[in-house]
C-alpha cells in the first residue's frame, strides 16, 4: 500500500484579515441576535393584540345537539 502523505510537511498558515474576511462574522451574529429579539417582540405584541380570542374556543355544535 502506497502512503500518499509520506512526503507531506505541514506548513504554518498566517491569518490575514484582508484576505480572510475580517470581522464580517461578528456583524452577522449581531444581525441574527437583533432579529431574534425583534421576532420575540412582534410575537408578544401579536398575542397581546389578539387577547382572549386566542385562548377561548366555543363548543363545537353537532347535529344531535339537544335544543
Amino acid at each position: 500500500m502506497i502512503d500518499p502523505f509520506k512526503e507531506y510537511k505541514p506548513e504554518v498558515v498566517e491569518y490575514d484579515e484582508e484576505v480572510d474576511g475580517g470581522g464580517e462574522h461578528l456583524v452577522r451574529d449581531d444581525l441574527l441576535s437583533e432579529k431574534e429579539l425583534l421576532k420575540a417582540k412582534i410575537t408578544k405584541a401579536k398575542a397581546a393584540r389578539k387577547g382572549f380570542a386566542t385562548n377561548y374556543r366555543q363548543p363545537i355544535r353537532t347535529e344531535n345537539e339537544v335544543k
